[in-house]
């Protein structure tokens, strides 16, 4: 609980600890923030490392100078692809060991199948959609690697979201991270990033839900 309390404090209050973290660590800084980004893109266990609010962060203080914005900026985006390329590396090289067992519930071999199916057809735009949803952001690159996705294609939208998504944040943090409002009410922000960022996922579920309740309903009928 103690954890859960600090990991929560840490998040919403990223301004505070960042700027610690710098006056610490200086240079080092920027080794730690490429460890968190390949970390939470890269292993499908630790998807709730900040992601999203720790890039608009250091936008910010690269905004104020205490950080240099393109030197960030490199490391972010290499990080970014570096990390989704390990994940999907994992996910090929698991993917045939857990899916050779034909009549297994949970690792059927028709699954794998129907997944490469699906990242073949609309992969590209899973993988950079992903890299805006926390949580799905790691693991969309893994189930690419099980599905087998093509790796060349896969590569070539890995970069694209991956420049993407560190342009947007970083950059935004850059832009209004210093903003007096913004600022003044920097945890309030994070957590609207948060929240914004896990909508999409929400929205989806609710609406599958409504979508099976109307067909459920319509067969009673």
């Amino acid at each position: 609980m103690d954890f859960v309390r600090g990991f929560i404090d840490f998040v919403l209050h990223l301004d505070v600890h960042l700027a610690e973290i710098i006056q610490s660590y200086g240079a080092q800084t920027y080794a730690l923030l490429f460890a968190v980004v390949f970390l939470e893109t890269g292993v499908v266990v630790t998807p709730i490392l900040p992601g999203d609010s720790l890039l608009f962060a250091a936008g910010s203080f690269a905004g104020l100078g205490a950080l240099r914005l393109w030197p960030l900026f490199a490391l972010c985006c290499a990080a970014a692809i570096l990390g989704d390329t390990a994940n999907y590396a994992i996910g090929a090289y698991l993917g045939p060991k857990v899916f050779h067992y034909p009549r297994s519930r949970f690792f059927n071999p028709q699954h794998l199948r129907k997944t490469h199916e699906f990242y073949e057809k609309y992969g590209g735009k899973t993988i950079i959609i992903a890299r805006f949803i926390p949580i799905i952001r790691t693991f969309a690159p893994f189930v690419a690697g099980v599905g087998k996705m093509t790796y060349a294609r896969f590569l070539s939208y890995n970069v694209i979201g991956g420049l993407l998504w560190v342009s947007v944040c970083v950059f935004a943090g850059y832009f209004f991270g210093n903003v007096p409002f913004v600022k003044h009410n920097f945890h309030y922000v994070i957590l609207g990033i948060v929240i914004l960022s896990a909508l999409p996922p929400v929205i989806e579920y609710l609406r599958q839900r409504r979508e099976h309740s109307g067909a459920a309903a319509a067969a009673i009928e």
